[in-house]
């Protein structure tokens, strides 16, 4: 039972923020994101994108900018280890931790 989030519970600003890094760091290690990238797909605001991913490692989560190409945007977030986090409990509740952040998951489509 532990494994369950309880999804009718008031979430606190600082879980809200915790559950947001957790977010953010399963998409970047799903896929190749960036800023505008995660901005497009999360509908979050640029600095808070910012914000979180600089406060990764308060939870353990190392994050690097892999940079491609001569601009200094130009390239992608690599998490290089998830810390003491279970990257397979966050896949697994994925939806659940969505839902309480407020995020519209995409699905497949890009569009």
């Amino acid at each position: 039972m532990s494994s369950s989030m309880p999804v009718s519970q008031q979430v606190t600003k600082q879980h809200k923020a915790f559950l947001r890094k957790l977010y953010l760091a399963h998409l970047m290690d799903d896929d190749r994101h960036n800023l505008l990238s995660l901005n497009k797909l999360t509908g979050m605001p640029r600095r808070t994108l910012q914000d979180a991913i600089a406060a990764f490692e308060d939870i353990g989560i190392r994050v690097e900018f892999v940079q491609e190409g001569s601009r200094n945007n130009a390239g992608y977030y690599r998490i290089v280890t998830w810390g003491p986090i279970s990257s397979a409990w966050v896949d697994t509740h994925l939806t659940e931790i969505a839902d309480l952040i407020g995020v519209v998951e995409s699905g497949e489509t890009a569009a």
